[in-house]
């Protein structure tokens, strides 16, 4: 019997290792279908999920209630699965290398509870080649065990968006790729299980390894290309949202917008493919260079407030000015890598210190990663600038007589409006009295 007829049969059991915005969903998935470990280190976010709470908010209370994903942070309860995935982040180093720590302490604990017969599969996004230089050797050392006669392994790119309720697990088709042509079609069915869309194989690892990490850098270059366009436009006094409405008229308008870009994929992936080629003595001229434009973008933004509240006749040192989102993307609690920080950082270095607020983050990630102290929607009074970051639905749902309340109440005063995502109309809010800046 094949493992994946023994994951079928309930004979065998997948083990998820890392339960965040990838991995719930992905264990949540499997477990309508078979039975599902989920294992984290985190044991506070294990407590959540066990009292049906989730904290990602990726696939919602009420599922993770109803789930019979068995979750656990001890990590010998990985011994009772034989097909793991392996789900955790991998960032990147102050200076902008991998960083596999995570990816390497997963490996680690597998290692250590991996039976023969099993299958480790990674959907953790790394360099071509780190699969098999990086997480085999420590799976051999921790287990005993001879990968390729007592235990094999796959990749299979994570490809969810956090946030997007369209685009979910089962409607996106799943890359996969096995060390040999057995466990390419075991670790293709067990996937086909749950991925409606269906499967794509890819003839080895590090195809598909490269997949993730160019699919990535090519919506980080474009965005950099909308990102320099903006910063032209803004000069040339033109705005770059009627240009870009006028551009997506065409048939085959790519249909990208300039923004900030952060978050654990786009922000970060292309650092790997920057990091490995430069290993093979080839430096990236394409992929650096838009890395850079959109790393730059959030002091760019900063600047562009200060030069607004300067035209509204603000004294910039006693400007109040409100941020409303701090999260990385829209409708989504994640605050990884986000570039809003950078936007909060260059106010401070022209003396303002602003006050932010979100609609879905959670205050005490973002005192304990940031030192920001989240504060109510409702609690925005007497500000000079209101700066729209993050384009949440809960937002662009807000009334001008909503905004009206959190601006200084005083004859005269000029209000800025900030809309970094162009979610509103310019000639609405000009006409509504508001100095207006978008990207």
């Amino acid at each position: 019997m094949s493992l994946y007829e023994e994951i079928i049969n309930r004979k065998a059991k997948i083990s998820l290792i890392g339960l965040g915005y990838v991995g719930m969903p992905i264990a949540v998935s499997f477990a309508e279908k078979v039975d599902v470990i989920g294992f984290d280190v985190n044991s506070e976010k294990i407590g959540l999920y066990k009292k049906g709470i989730d904290p990602t908010n990726e696939v919602g209370n009420e599922i993770v209630k109803k789930s019979t994903v068995y979750f656990t942070d001890n990590e010998e309860d990985i011994k009772k699965a034989k097909f793991h995935i392996v789900a955790v982040p991998t960032p990147i180093n102050q200076n902008k290398t991998p960083d596999l720590t995570p990816i390497e302490g997963a490996s680690e604990v597998i290692g250590r509870n991996l039976t023969k017969g099993s299958i480790v599969v990674y959907e953790s996004t790394v360099y071509p080649g780190a699969t098999e230089d990086v997480c085999i050797p420590i799976l051999e050392k921790e287990s005993g065990l001879k990968c390729g006669v007592d235990f094999k392994i796959g990749y299979s790119p994570e490809r969810i968006n956090p946030g997007d309720k369209v685009h979910t697990l089962e409607n996106i088709i799943k890359v996969v790729a096995g060390m040999d042509d057995e466990s390419l079609e075991e670790i293709a069915k067990v996937y086909e299980i749950v991925i409606k869309a269906g499967v794509h194989r890819v003839s080895s690892i590090k195809v598909a390894e490269a997949t993730k990490v160019v699919e990535n850098s090519q919506r980080d270059i474009n965005i950099a290309f909308m990102n320099e366009l903006a910063m032209v436009f803004n000069r040339m006094n033109i705005e770059t949202n009627e240009v870009v409405e006028a551009m997506n008229t065409k048939w085959n308008a790519l249909k990208f917008s300039p923004g900030l870009v952060g978050g654990h994929c786009i922000g970060v992936d292309p650092y790997y493919f920057i990091s490995e080629a430069e290993k093979l003595g080839y430096h990236s001229q394409i992929i650096t260079a838009g890395r850079k434009i959109n790393d730059d973008m959030g002091a760019f933004v900063a600047d562009a407030i200060i030069k607004e509240l300067v035209l509204a006749n603000k004294i910039v040192k006693q400007a109040k000015v409100a941020i409303l989102g701090l999260t990385f993307k829209e409708n989504c609690p994640d605050t990884r890598n986000t570039k809003v920080i950078d936007i909060i950082t260059r106010l401070k270095e022209y003396g303002i210190t602003p006050v932010v607020t979100d609609a879905y983050a959670d205050p005490n990630e973002a005192k304990k990663e940031y030192g920001i102290e989240l504060i109510e929607l409702d609690q925005i009074k007497d500000i000079d600038c209101l700066v729209v970051a993050v384009s949440h639905d809960k937002y662009q749902e807000l009334t001008f007589e909503k905004f009206e309340k959190m601006f200084i109440q005083q004859k005269n005063e000029e209000k800025v409006f900030i809309d970094i995502k162009s979610i509103f109309d310019p000639v609405t809010v000009k006409n509504k009295g508001y100095s207006y800046w978008s990207l």
